[in-house]
């Protein structure tokens, strides 16, 4: 497969969002799982393997054009779009594991979105790790738990992140099936709940060294994870953009330009906060900034649509509550200091 245009993979991915996410979303929205007719479309465009290489058939998408989908299938069904994200990490570590076994088992598959892999990271934050790694004879025992692990019973794999006694991470590619050393519960989240999100508890649960893809100081990790922070605050603009075409349609003077406006002033700062060159922190800020957006368009959808506004059924009490998810989704402590500053600020205090 050829390297696609810029556009190719945008056009596709608006294609998907409005004809299979969007006219789905409020449905999605209270349904117990995503319909896997969204995945196998998602699948049909290619965009499973927006971030994979072409040797893989992957598109190779650099981070503006990867940035853009997530915009453009947000607006859809942010639901389907945050299982779909996950996915990208396993590809990304594919690419890159020096395991040409696993590379040659996975890679292309994960590309073409026949299977689809989630992410476990619960030994890969700062401070102790929720999840350990211990060598043995033939691989690793994992001790702990993953808190935030989505698309249960709908991904094949996890990209599985422990961390080991000498701070190192060990990353490994586990298949998404529960037994005696491995259980999963169920989160009950305000929004996107479709999305199927457990946290993952390991009981000395064996990892064959054969699925491991790296072995990674966690001081370079968390250098990565700073660089890797932009694509999460494309969720917040895709719902704000979804808020604001909503907005035009109720006829109210003004406020769809001005937000447009917004829009693009956040999506602007996003990406010169991501640039090579950026100043240390502007990152934070700006997905600070985005999420803060999204939560003042989707009240401003809310408050102008009105008291029907808040019935089930309604997309505006649905943009809501997925702003709302969006304020806390993704964030680092960083993050997290400028969007209390941030809303204090708008709020007077």
């Amino acid at each position: 497969m050829g390297r696609m245009t810029a556009a190719d993979p945008l056009s596709r991915a608006a294609g998907v969002s409005e004809e299979a996410l969007f006219p789905a979303a409020l449905k999605v929205d209270s349904a117990d799982r995503i319909p896997v007719a969204h995945f196998e479309a998602i699948a049909a465009a290619g965009l499973y393997g927006i971030a994979g290489p072409a040797y893989a058939g992957g598109l190779d998408a650099d981070l503006a054009t990867f940035c853009g989908v997530i915009e453009v299938m947000s607006a859809g069904c942010l639901a389907t779009t945050f299982v779909w994200l996950q996915h990208h990490s396993a590809v990304r570590a594919l690419a890159t594991t020096q395991n040409a076994a696993l590379r040659d088992q996975w890679l292309e598959s994960l590309c073409q979105g026949t299977r689809r892999a989630g992410i476990a990271l619960g030994g890969a934050r700062p401070g102790p790790p929720r999840l350990r790694a211990r060598p043995v004879a033939g691989g690793y025992l994992l001790d702990g738990s993953a808190p935030w692990v989505t698309g249960w019973d709908m991904v094949d794999v996890v990209h599985t992140v422990a961390r080991d006694e000498a701070d190192n991470l060990i990353a490994a590619l586990l298949p998404a099936q529960v037994g005696p050393t491995l259980q999963a519960s169920r989160l009950d989240l305000v929004a996107v709940n479709a999305s199927r999100t457990v946290e993952l508890a390991f009981n000395e649960h064996f990892v064959p060294a054969e699925l491991v893809s790296g072995v990674i100081p966690i001081g370079q990790w968390l250098a990565m994870d700073a660089r890797s922070l932009r694509p999460n605050g494309s969720l917040s603009l895709g719902v704000a953009a979804r808020c604001i075409r909503l907005l035009g349609q109720t006829g109210e003077p003004g406020s769809p330009g001005l937000l447009a406006a917004e829009l693009a002033a956040r999506r602007i700062a996003l990406d010169h906060a991501a640039a090579p060159r950026a100043t240390s922190g502007s990152l934070p800020a700006a997905r600070a900034a985005a999420s803060a957006f999204a939560f003042q368009a989707a009240g401003l959808l809310l408050a102008t649509a009105g008291s029907q506004a808040i019935r089930h059924g309604a997309h505006p009490q649905r943009l809501a509550r997925e702003a709302l998810f969006l304020l806390v989704f993704g964030t680092r402590p960083a993050i997290k200091e400028h969007l209390v500053t941030l809303l204090a600020a708008r709020s007077g205090n």
